[in-house]
């Protein structure tokens, strides 16, 4: 043996099925989970728009955990994503936005580097796009018992 770690395992692929429901509208399913995605957006999101949940929600997502990972105060977090879309087909994503608001008492410092953590590192749904959409971040923290610290901006990529 040469003492060196195996990789970790690969996760399972992701597996989604879409039956047509008519129009533009198709119910999907992952596993034991399902929704519909429907152009115009009446009875569930757009793709696009569920395109942009699954940035924010992964992003929260990394956040979140890596906050509570290290112990510290988190007692609410709000995600805004403000995306900018080309006006020519295909209309994709050219920038995105992401707004933090942090309550509890959590360093900024933290917050920061937990966010650079997602974006650089964990969130798989941002490093599966193109990586010359525009990524930006700011955040506010809102302490317990105190007013807010200003908002705070990261670089775009």
């Amino acid at each position: 043996m040469s003492g060196e770690t195996p990789p970790p395992p690969s996760p399972a692929p992701l597996v989604v099925d879409l039956l047509w429901e008519g129009e533009r509208r198709f119910r999907g399913r992952s596993g034991d989970v399902e929704l519909v995605l429907d152009s115009p957006p009446t009875a569930g999101p757009s793709p696009v728009q569920a395109l942009g949940f699954a940035i924010a929600g992964c992003i929260a997502m990394d956040v979140a955990d890596i906050v509570q990972k290290g112990r510290l105060d988190l007692k609410g977090l709000r995600v805004h994503l403000l995306a900018r879309r080309s006006p020519e087909h295909p209309k994709r994503l050219l920038a995105v936005d992401l707004r933090f608001t942090v309550e509890g008492d959590v360093p900024r410092d933290r917050i920061a580097r937990a966010i650079q953590l997602s974006r650089e590192r964990y969130c798989s749904v941002w490093r599966s796009l193109r990586q010359d959409i525009e990524l930006t971040t700011s955040f506010e923290v809102v302490s317990s018992g105190g007013p807010s610290t200003g908002p705070s901006s990261g670089a775009p990529s």
